[in-house]
C-alpha cells in the first residue's frame, strides 16, 4: 500500500472538509439524485397535439418544454406562397420561398422585422449563405433570370433560369444579384462546402430531381441514360466551383457520378388508409390500375386522356361511350404502366436502376464526410476532395420512400435520415400509418465507413388526414456530450429528441399547431427548424417565422442549456453541418456534472462534492477560485476509475482544472 505524503493528506482532508459536506453530514444512502434516466422520465397522456383545432391565424396549440417567443406572419408579398428553408448570417435570417427570399432582423427575437422581401419567384428558392454570398436555388419552369414574376411560358426560353442564383450581401438590406450558374436539372436544393484547406473558393454541390431540360435552352444538356450517352445529365451531381474574389466566375468543375453500381431499391406498398381509399374508389366505379405491385387510382384527368387514346385508335371521335370504359378497364394495367415507364424515364428513373439524384447532401467538412439523401439510398460520401466527392457506402430500406435529407451527430459516428414518404404534401402521421414510414432511420458509422441500423424515430402523435406531415428537416443542437436533435414534421409541428442511445431515441419537447385549414389538406407547418445561437427559428410555410426557445424540465437541465448557448456561429446553412466546440466554463462542468447524475455514472457523495466546489468557486476571490478548483479536479482525477464513464470524468476534471488554471 503506498503512503500519502503529508500535504496530500492535509490538502484531501481539507477538500473534504469544505466540498463533500454530503459525506462527511449525511449517509451516502440519504443522498438522493435529483435527476431521473430520461426513459424512465414520463411523457405527457394524453398527448395534447391530438385534436388541436385549426385556422390559418386562429387555432389551437400545444407546447411542452418550450417557449414559443415569436410568431411573425410573412410580409404581404409572401402571403400564400409557400416559405422553403432557411439561412443564418450574424443576426439575420434569411428565409426562402417560392416568391423570393425574406431577410428578417432577429436582434430582438420577440419582434423580428422584415429588413428585406426580395420578389424573385422560383421553386422552390431553397437558400445558403458564406460570407458576403447568398446562394439560392431555383428548379422549376417558370423561374426568370430577371425575377420578373410573369413567369415563362415557352418550352424553351433564353430567360428561364434553372440553377443557382447568386447575390452579394456585403450590404445585407440591399442585396445584389451578381450572377448565376445555369444547370441541366435545375437546383431543388443545394450545399455549400468550406473546404478547410481552401480559402479561396467554396464550392456547391447541386441536387435537382427535375426532368433535364432541352438541349436547345442549354447546350449540353441530355436525357439519354449514361450507357447511351456517357455526357448524359441524369446519375451524376453537380459541383459549382466559386472564386471568392470574382464569384461573378462561379461554373461548373464537375459533375460526379455517385451512384454508380446501385440497383433499385426495395419499396413498401400503400398505408392501410391508402388501402381503404383505393377500395372506396373502386367501389365508386373509378379506375384502379395495378403498377409495380401496388393498385393505384387513376386521377381523372389522366383516365379521360386514356379514354380519349382508345376513341382515336378505334378511329372514333366525341365523348367515350360505355363500351370505351369497358375496354379501358381492360387495358388500366398496360396503359398506366407505360405512362409511368415514360414518366420515370424523364427523370432517369425506373424500375431497374438506383437512384439519379440526391435530394439533399449534408456536407461536413470537419469530419470529411457528407451523407446523401437520395431517392432509394441513403449514402455515406467522402467529401476530403470536395471537387470530387466519393461514395464509401449506401443503404437501402423497404420502410423509406423517399430518403430527403441527413443529420450527423457531432463526431461524425452517427448519421439520421429522414424519409419523405408523400413528398411533404400528404397526411403521412394518421394514427394507422406504420411508425416505420416517413420517419427517421439512425445509423451508426463503423470505423469501416459502413453504416449499421440502429432504430426509427418518428414524431408520435397522431395528426388528422388534413395535415401534411412527414420527417423533415432540422438541425442538431449543441447539448454538450448529448445529441439532441430539433426537426420539422411539416403540419405535425416540431419536436426535439435525445438520439444519445441510438437504439432508443427518446422525445424531450415539441410544439403544434391545429390545421391550416380543417376540412381539408392544404399544405403548410414547419419545412425546417434549425438551433443559431441559442433559439430554434421554424419556417412556417404558410404562417411565417416561428422563434422558440428551450426551458429546463426533468430531460434537460438550465446548465445544459446554458451550456448550449455558450456556442455561437457566425453563419449556419441548411445543409451545413458545423462541428461544434464548447468553450471552458462553468455551464460546461456543471451541465457534465448533471449527465453523470442523470445516467448513474458517479455517486452522489461525488456529484454533491463537485456541485459545492463549483459553487464555492464561483463567489470565491481570484487565488482561493484556482486552489478551490485545482482541489476538486484533483479528487475527481482519483475517483474517475470508480465510475462507469471514467472518460468523462476525466474531461469533467479536465475542464475544473482548465477553469482553475485561468483564474
Amino acid at each position: 500500500m503506498k503512503r500519502l505524503l503529508p500535504g496530500m493528506i492535509l490538502a484531501f482532508a481539507s477538500l473534504l472538509a469544505v466540498y463533500s459536506c454530503a459525506s462527511s453530514d449525511m449517509p451516502e444512502q440519504n443522498v438522493q439524485p435529483s435527476l431521473s434516466p430520461i426513459t424512465e422520465i414520463e411523457q405527457p397522456s394524453p398527448d395534447p397535439r391530438v385534436g388541436l383545432s385549426g385556422g390559418l391565424f386562429d387555432y389551437d396549440e400545444a407546447i411542452w418544454n418550450l417557449n414559443l417567443i415569436s410568431a411573425t406572419p410573412p410580409p404581404e408579398d409572401f402571403l400564400g406562397s409557400w416559405a422553403t428553408d432557411l439561412a443564418f448570417k450574424d443576426n439575420y435570417i434569411i428565409q426562402g420561398s417560392y416568391n423570393g427570399f425574406i431577410v428578417w432582423d432577429m436582434t430582438n427575437p420577440a419582434d423580428p422585422e422584415v429588413v428585406v422581401d426580395f420578389l424573385c419567384p422560383a421553386s422552390q428558392s431553397d437558400v445558403s449563405v458564406y460570407e458576403n454570398l447568398l446562394f439560392v436555388s431555383g428548379e422549376g419552369l417558370g423561374g426568370r433570370l430577371d425575377c420578373g414574376t410573369e413567369g415563362v411560358s415557352e418550352t424553351v426560353s433564353e430567360e428561364r433560369l434553372r440553377g443557382i442564383r447568386i447575390f452579394d450581401i456585403s450590404d445585407i438590406e440591399n442585396p445584389e444579384y451578381i450572377s448565376n450558374v445555369q444547370t441541366c436539372r435545375g437546383s431543388h436544393t443545394h450545399s455549400v462546402l468550406k473546404d478547410p484547406n481552401d480559402d479561396e473558393n467554396v464550392y456547391v454541390y447541386i441536387s435537382g430531381s427535375a426532368p433535364v431540360r432541352p438541349e436547345d435552352e442549354l447546350p449540353g444538356c441530355s436525357s439519354a441514360f449514361p450507357d447511351e450517352d456517357p455526357e448524359s445529365a441524369l446519375f451524376r451531381i453537380e459541383v459549382i466551383k466559386v472564386p471568392l474574389d470574382n464569384p461573378e466566375e462561379a461554373a461548373i468543375a464537375n459533375s460526379p457520378r455517385i451512384f454508380e453500381g446501385l440497383t433499385a431499391p426495395p419499396t413498401h406498398g400503400p398505408a392501410p388508409e391508402e388501402l381503404a381509399a383505393i377500395e372506396r374508389a373502386r367501389e365508386e366505379g373509378r379506375f384502379v390500375a395495378n403498377y409495380d405491385g401496388s393498385p393505384r387510382v387513376v386521377n381523372n384527368r389522366l383516365a379521360q386522356a386514356f379514354l380519349q387514346q382508345i376513341v382515336e385508335e378505334r378511329g372514333g371521335e366525341g365523348e367515350p361511350t360505355e363500351a370505351d370504359s369497358s375496354a379501358l378497364r381492360d387495358q388500366v394495367d398496360e396503359m398506366y404502366g407505360e405512362f409511368m415507364e415514360e414518366r420515370l424515364a424523364a427523370r432517369g428513373r425506373g424500375e431497374d436502376v438506383g437512384p439519379n439524384q440526391c435530394h439533399d447532401i449534408t456536407l461536413f467538412p470537419e469530419v470529411g464526410l457528407a451523407g446523401g439523401a437520395c431517392e432509394g439510398y441513403g449514402l455515406l460520401l467522402d467529401i476530403t476532395n470536395p471537387v470530387n466527392p466519393t461514395r464509401i457506402d449506401a443503404v437501402a430500406d423497404s420502410n423509406f420512400a423517399y430518403w430527403h435529407s441527413a443529420t450527423f451527430n457531432n463526431d461524425g459516428t452517427t448519421v439520421l435520415f429522414t424519409d419523405e414518404w408523400g413528398g411533404g404534401t400528404q397526411p403521412k402521421c394518421r394514427e394507422s400509418d406504420p411508425y416505420e414510414w416517413g420517419a427517421n432511420a439512425i445509423y451508426a458509422i463503423g470505423d469501416d465507413g459502413k453504416m449499421d441500423f440502429q432504430s426509427y424515430f418518428k414524431m408520435p402523435a397522431p395528426q388528422t388526414s388534413a395535415e401534411n406531415c412527414v420527417a423533415h428537416n432540422g438541425s442538431m443542437i449543441p447539448v454538450p456530450d448529448r445529441d439532441i436533435m430539433v426537426q420539422s414534421w411539416y403540419q405535425g409541428g416540431i419536436n426535439v429528441f435525445d438520439f444519445t442511445d441510438p437504439e432508443n431515441p427518446v422525445e424531450i419537447a415539441f410544439h403544434d399547431r391545429g390545421p391550416v385549414n380543417p376540412d381539408r389538406i392544404e399544405t403548410g407547418g414547419s419545412w425546417s427548424i434549425y438551433w443559431y445561437n441559442g433559439y430554434l427559428v421554424s419556417s412556417e410555410i404558410a404562417r411565417g417565422l416561428d422563434i422558440l426557445e428551450l426551458v429546463p424540465s426533468d430531460f434537460l437541465t438550465q446548465n445544459e442549456i446554458d451550456a448550449a448557448n455558450t456556442v455561437v456561429l457566425e453563419y449556419k446553412n441548411a445543409q451545413g453541418q458545423p462541428k461544434y466546440e464548447w468553450p471552458t466554463t462553468y455551464a460546461l462542468a456543471k451541465a457534465y456534472t448533471d449527465q453523470l447524475e442523470r445516467n448513474r455514472e458517479l455517486n452522489m457523495q461525488t456529484i454533491q462534492m463537485i456541485r459545492n466546489g463549483l459553487s464555492e468557486a464561483e463567489s470565491a476571490d481570484d487565488s482561493r477560485k484556482s486552489r478551490v478548483l485545482n482541489e476538486v479536479a484533483a479528487s475527481l482525477s482519483n475517483r474517475a476509475s470508480s465510475s462507469s464513464n471514467s472518460d468523462k470524468v476525466m474531461e469533467l476534471a479536465r475542464i475544473i482544472r482548465d477553469l482553475g488554471s485561468a483564474s
